[in-house]
Parts: C-alpha cells; structure tokens; sequence
C-alpha cells in the first residue's frame, strides 16, 4: 500500500522523492485495421471521467521471443488467435483505457496499460482481464505488475 500515486502527463519530470517511476509514450495503434480502429475510436470514452474513480496500472514486460516475431506475426497473435481487440471491444465505454509505450526508452517495462472504471464496473474490468491473461499472447508476457487505485 502506498499513500499516493502520481500521474504526471507531458515533459513533467517525476518528484525526487518518488520511489518508483514509470516512462512511457502514447503511440499510434500498432496492431488495428482501420475498421478497428474507427470503431474503437468512436467507443473509446475519455479519461478523467468523474464517477471512474477506480484505476489500474499494468506494466509489461513481453519475451524476446515476442519481438523476434515480424509485424504481421504479432498482429496474427494478438488479433487472429487472442482476440485481444474484440475482447477489448466488448468492455467499452465502461472501461476507459491508454497504452503508453516505454520499450525504445530503455524503460524496464515494454508496455504501461492504463485503465479508468466506475466501482459497478469493477466486476467487467476483471473480466476483461482474465480474459486477456487467458490468451495466446499472453504466453509472451514474461512480467507484468498490477497496481489497483483508487479515488
């Protein structure tokens, strides 16, 4: 348990004081079609909503195995096999999300997941996840941490 989190956005630079810090960047989406793309932009509600006072951070960390694969080879496993923007799909506009990237920063994580929820959405926020941890492409996860926050 920690007393407080900070989320810090733009070039702040994290407080001395901090104990653990995380970098990462919003990117373009790597692995959608267009159709996919349109349609989670169009589904996709924004962060800060006022009653998602619940919220998860989850760094990860994928094998090497996972980007010795070309492109169309990760894509095929993260859509065609895992299913990873369907099942995404499915828990939105309850479930308000972000991916920060922090591979090429030198970051000890490859990917910062951010997700924002209301309380009577919790039980879908944790299915979602079980359902993501469930799939192929999770088998190249070789680490992952999950902070749970709260408002």
């Amino acid at each position: 348990m920690v007393e407080r989190v900070a989320v810090l956005e733009g070039e702040r630079v994290a407080a001395e004081a901090a104990i653990w810090a995380l970098r990462g960047v919003v990117s373009h989406q790597r692995y959608v079609t267009k159709r996919e793309h349109d349609e989670l932009s169009a589904r996709s509600p924004r962060l800060g909503r006022p009653e998602a006072t619940r919220g998860a951070l989850i760094p990860i960390k994928k094998s090497h195995a996972w980007w010795a694969l070309s492109q169309d080879e990760r894509r095929a496993i993260v859509e065609e096999q895992s299913r990873h923007i369907a099942i995404g799909l499915k828990y939105l506009p309850a479930v308000a999300r972000r991916l920060h990237h922090s591979r090429d920063l030198g970051e000890p994580f490859d990917f910062l997941t951010w997700f924002e929820y209301a309380p009577a959405d919790e039980a879908g926020f944790e299915e979602l996840v079980t359902m993501l941890r469930a799939t192929e492409e999770w088998t190249f996860v070789e680490r992952e941490v999950d902070i749970r926050l709260e408002q």
